[in-house]
């Protein structure tokens, strides 16, 4: 597993220890950044059940200038520090073991706004529509912010959620899809 392009491009990264987490392949994680945008001008990026931290750290290496990385299980976090540790880009960061909703409340009690949102969870766990609502009733997501989600192909997303609409949606073979949603 490696950082694709920018800033720290070919810079290797650790992968979870164990078979909790599912990474995401070097070649999906290239095509989606393909379509969610090649190169970042600034912004913040959630990246929720982050797992290795592999997808924010991308938006890092392309521009980002912050991320909060969130996962519950404590190899991931550890990982995730790790990782960051190895880039030198712990000062861009935070990262924070907790559940996705209790990550997603604290994050609006700082009032915290995202231009991208990753949603990587395990997949079969479902609950992308709910999870979709409160981000947006939560006010998380900049008006021009995209909400990328990695599915199982065997999984329909919406079409809508709230003021939430497809912007995109690619099957990678296999078992990987992803759905990108925008205003």
């Amino acid at each position: 597993m490696r950082v694709i392009a920018g800033d720290h491009k070919g810079r290797q990264l650790k992968a979870v220890p164990g078979k909790t987490t599912r990474p995401t392949t070097d070649k999906v994680k290239e095509a989606v950044f393909q379509v969610i945008g090649p190169f970042f001008t600034g912004g913040a990026v959630l990246d929720l059940f982050a797992g290795s931290g592999s997808l924010g750290i991308e938006a890092l290496s392309r521009g980002m200038e912050r991320a909060v990385f969130v996962d519950k299980h404590p190899k991931a976090i550890h990982t995730i520090h790790e990782n960051l540790r190895t880039l030198n880009i712990t000062g861009q960061a935070e990262v924070f073991r907790a559940d996705a909703y209790r990550a997603v409340q604290a994050a609006a009690k700082r009032e915290l706004a995202f231009s991208l949102i990753l949603l990587d969870p395990p997949y079969k766990q479902g609950g992308y529509e709910k999870l979709l609502k409160v981000i947006i009733e939560q006010e998380l997501l900049h008006p021009d912010g995209m909400i990328y989600c990695e599915h199982d192909t065997a999984e329909v997303l919406p079409e809508t959620v709230g003021s939430l609409a497809v912007w995109k949606q690619e099957n990678y073979g296999g078992t990987t899809a992803m759905t990108i949603y925008r205003r």
